[in-house]
């Protein structure tokens, strides 16, 4: 057999051997087996940050492995990923992979920046995650994403000295896989978990100074509003499906909610199923329904009471 160490990248010797990766059943592998790998922003954004910082063409290494599902198992902690590859050898490799994490301090900064953006609040307290959460990272002077190698410390048991090696290469592809199925992960390798985010930011938004002033004038005009008359169901069984005369004083469609269902998702699948459906599925379909419906429902009502301007203008008004 002819092994021999060809130079790689200027970044060492590079064991080489002709033979191929011993197959695995049951390894995590990629979803596809050609194309770019990574569904979503997070996980392609994880990639670039790596090939900006000079990993592109030791990166690809380890692709075939990834798709090839050589990668055993992979287990994410605070600033930290462990994982086992199946190479050549009868024994797995073990890699190690730290991304420095953000102390309290730095986190606390990030928080404070994401309690003042409204949208990354209730998106992030629903249990999703913001599109553009990157740029609060930035703002506060801590990027999410890796931007230098120093962030980057990774150990692996085989004898190539590239950096990243392929087994270590095929861990990021997964990682990035992984970031698909469960965005918080990107935080994690951070220090922080979802729930320590999801608490600190529904503590961050809910710390807000008491004001004897603005509390009294909203008492004074929660007094100042009549109060409504309460009507019983079983009197108006006839019309409850119309619009009420309340309706002439509406002004405007109601908006959507910035994030849809944000109860719903926050309480997850529900214990049972109807007819081979989450009830929580078939839920968040008829709230969607409801939605669409009673929004037309206004519109038209609206439409009804207003006439169009250019009646307006004819009739001299």
């Amino acid at each position: 057999m002819d092994n021999r160490y060809d130079w790689v990248d200027e970044m060492g010797w590079d064991y080489y051997s002709d033979q191929r990766p011993r197959k695995v059943a049951g390894g995590l592998k990629t979803r596809k087996a050609y194309g770019s790998i990574g569904e979503s922003w997070w996980s392609r954004r994880w990639l670039r940050a790596l090939e900006a910082l000079g990993m592109g063409s030791r990166l690809t290494r380890g692709r075939s492995y990834a798709r090839q599902g050589q990668v055993l198992s992979i287990d994410i902690q605070a600033g930290q990923v462990n994982a086992r590859v199946q190479g050549s050898l009868r024994t797995p490799y073990t890699i190690e992979i730290q991304l420095s994490p953000l102390d309290d301090e730095q986190w606390e900064q990030v928080i404070t920046v994401m309690s003042e953006q409204a949208l990354f609040a209730a998106k992030l307290l629903a249990g999703e995650m913001p599109r553009d959460i990157e740029e609060a990272f930035i703002e506060a002077g801590h990027p999410l994403f890796p931007t230098a190698a120093s962030d980057l410390r990774t150990s692996c048991s085989c004898p190539d000295w590239a950096n990243p090696c392929k087994h270590v290469a095929a861990v990021y592809y997964i990682l990035a896989e992984q970031f698909d199925t469960d965005p918080f992960l990107i935080f994690a390798l951070r220090g922080r978990g979802k729930e320590q985010i999801i608490s600190s930011l529904r503590l961050k938004r809910s710390d807000v100074p008491f004001d004897p002033q603005v509390q009294e004038e909203k008492t004074s005009v929660a007094t100042a509003q009549p109060t409504p008359t309460r009507l019983h169901l079983e009197d108006h069984l006839a019309t409850f499906w119309q619009a009420g005369p309340s309706i002439d004083t509406h002004i405007g469609l109601p908006q959507l909610p910035p994030v849809d269902k944000t109860l719903l998702k926050r309480l997850g699948d529900a214990p049972f199923n109807v007819k081979g459906y989450n009830l929580a599925q078939l839920l968040g379909q008829a709230y969607d329904q409801i939605q669409r419906t009673t929004l037309e429902i206004i519109e038209h009502q609206l439409t009804a009471i207003s006439p169009p301007e250019e009646a307006k203008e004819e009739d001299g008004h």
